[in-house]
């Protein structure tokens, strides 16, 4: 019990700091990285100043972390969890392509490629080919190309990798779930098990550094020479002819602006950049989605008020919190007895006991799923409308205008012009009135119509022009074009139970199982015996759920567009397994006592219905019970 005194933290006072910590772990795995590349990177003309940090070595090695840390500040700012939910990713673009975030990601990629470039430049000696301005001779300077189409390169690879990172939603983070059959192992999210697992991406994060190197290198060949070359050098000449005696022709030099050298470099450069950018989100995806427990206890256990921080959690309106506190409390039913044990005694609360809120909150996140699949294809509600104000009616101190045609013809010649005419009469004074085609327009337009479907038929063998375009489209859907249009399975039906903008199925997965592993563990921990009156309601939701969900599944089709046809989505199957679960849970700890708990058959029949649970054996003994109970 709480006192009414103790001021209740807030849960992002817990989360954040473990956040915080876990973003640190990341940052100093770039900074290994950064250092490295600085040693590799110098000259190696004293023994002493080419690895000791305090000097240009370190000076360099900040330059290059920066450049890298970049990205994890923008997973910071961007970070969610959840899939983003639509029917195709053309949706998708159009949902998110107005948003700031897509024009922060573009800026901090081209900003961190543009800064790694020119630490790599200066790193290099001035004869390597790669400085900014060639010396001819005493009065004579150039701009070296190659410098420019390095630069331009780099930044050609940070818009490129910051279309994937928008593409392929890197900044989701993939959270947990406390599986109950996982109770009592080992917790393996600490640090050492974390950079083993990190080590064995090693191969895989160079692997496609590597891929991305070489369609980067591509993209820029096929980009640069023929569309950024003369304003990307006029561009540059503009900027150092202030400081630099540069010729004041803008004429780009006849010399191919790419060398072996150069281009080796260019490569190099590229893929140690690569190793960062994708080693820095492999970490930061891999360190910040650790179980929330701090010392092998769960984050809320050192505040004053652990329930009620763990409740504020559970409230809050952003997503990532909700879920972060809902994985805690699927946490504390499956594996710490004395958290279970304060919630069920903890009853003199301002919102009420701390059972009826916990109980509350997952009944509402699992309802919502329901309420999903019925909004699903259905037109979002028109905001209504202001009243107006009546307007006072002026007096009229002029004639009416006149509803003459404006066009005058004969009364006697009815042909397609007059009846063009009258359209047209109609449409400028009268344009709220819809007008109609006489008998002479309809037989024209008939008469094109039908001229037009022979002229098809002619041209492809058929008259069905529905049928022709679509035969079209799933030509073009076949092909790489028609990717983004697809409404695959998997994402209708994500974007159909998980609702947008955003669906993260670790949520009614673990809402599933702490209310389960709550209610089971009562029977033992609940010496006040508060949580038998809501068992039956729980075991009725439960079923509720499951059954509408597995209807849906069974009769979602595939849609026309999606040409592979895999009904596979895992991610809802994953929550019809952990409703299955936690009503198996359920009917195997409190079917014995259905009776008293008001449970009639019928809902302990559809519950093992739901569960995929088998029936028990009937005996006659259960017979001539059944009996009496009727009576």
């Amino acid at each position: 019990m709480a006192p009414a005194s103790v001021r209740r933290p807030p849960y992002k006072d817990f989360l954040q700091p473990a956040l915080h910590r876990r973003f640190s772990t990341t940052a100093l795995i770039l900074l290994a990285i950064a250092y490295v590349y600085a040693i590799f990177l110098g000259r190696w003309n004293s023994f002493l100043w080419s690895w000791f940090p305090i000097g240009p070595t370190g000076l360099r090695a900040a330059f290059l972390w920066f450049s890298g840390s970049l990205i994890l500040i923008l997973r910071i700012a961007q970070y969610h969890p959840g899939y983003r939910t639509s029917d195709s990713a053309y949706d998708t673009f159009l949902k998110h392509y107005r948003n700031f975030s897509t024009l922060e990601t573009i800026v901090t990629y081209a900003f961190s490629a543009w800064l790694f470039a020119q630490v790599y430049i200066f790193s290099k000696p001035k004869d390597s080919g790669l400085e900014w301005v060639q010396y001819l001779s005493y009065d004579r300077q150039r701009l070296n190309e190659k410098a420019v189409t390095f630069t331009t390169h780099f930044a050609i690879l940070g818009v490129y990798q910051a279309i994937r990172h928008l593409y392929l939603d890197t900044d989701r983070l993939f959270l947990g779930v406390a599986k109950p059959s996982e109770a009592g192992v080992q917790n393996n999210t600490d640090v050492g098990t974390l950079m083993k697992k990190f080590q064995g991406e090693l191969p895989r994060i160079c692997g496609e550094a590597l891929n991305q190197t070489v369609a980067s290198a591509i993209l820029t060949l096929a980009i640069y020479p023929f569309f950024l070359r003369k304003p990307v050098w006029r561009l540059s000449l503009f900027l150092f002819r202030p400081f630099f005696k540069l010729p004041k022709t803008n004429y780009v030099p006849y010399s191919w602006p790419i060398s072996f050298s150069s281009f080796f470099s260019m490569i190099l450069a590229s893929f140690m950049l690569l190793l960062v950018w994708i080693a820095g989100n492999t970490a930061f995806t891999m360190f910040m989605v650790k179980e929330p427990t701090k010392n092998q206890r769960p984050f809320t256990t050192g505040s004053k008020d652990p329930n009620g921080s763990l409740l504020n959690g559970l409230k809050h309106k952003k997503m990532f919190f909700k879920c972060f506190a809902m994985w805690e409390l699927a946490l504390i039913a499956r594996d710490f007895p004395e958290r279970r044990k304060a919630l069920y005694e903890d009853l003199d609360r301002k919102d009420g006991p701390a059972w009826s809120q916990v109980y509350s909150i997952c009944l509402d996140v699992l309802k919502s799923l329901e309420t999903n699949i019925s909004n699903y294809g259905k037109a979002p509600q028109p905001v209504a409308a202001p009243v107006a104000q009546p307007v006072e009616q002026k007096v009229r101190t002029t004639a009416p205008l006149r509803e003459d045609p404006i066009y005058l013809t004969e009364p006697s010649r009815r042909d397609f012009s007059s009846e063009i005419e009258t359209a047209v009469a109609n449409v400028a004074v009268t344009p709220g009135r819809p007008s109609y085609l006489g008998p002479y327009a309809k037989s024209a337009v008939g008469a094109a119509k039908h001229q037009f479907l022979e002229v098809q038929k002619a041209a492809t063998g058929t008259d069905d022009t529905a049928g022709l375009i679509r035969s079209w489209a799933l030509k073009g859907l076949h092909k790489w074009v028609g990717v983004p249009f697809r409404q695959e399975y998997r994402r209708r039906m994500l974007n159909a139970v998980l609702g947008g903008p955003y669906g993260e199925p670790s949520l009614y997965i673990n809402a599933a199982y702490a209310i389960s592993q709550l209610t089971s563990h009562s029977l033992q921990e609940d010496k006040y015996g508060n949580v038998q009156r809501d068992i039956a309601t729980i075991i009725r939701t439960l079923t509720n759920v499951t059954k509408k969900l597995e209807k849906f599944k069974a009769g979602f089709e595939v849609h026309w567009t999606d040409i592979e046809g895999i009904k596979e989505c895992p991610e809802v199957d994953a929550i019809l397994e952990a409703l299955r679960e936690a009503l198996s849970t359920l009917i195997t700890e409190f079917g014995p006592y259905a009776r008293d708990l008001r449970l009639t058959l019928t809902d302990m029949r559809l519950a093992r219905e739901a569960a995929n649970f088998p029936e028990p054996q009937t005996r006659v003994d259960d017979l001539l019970d059944l009996n009496q109970w009727k009576r």
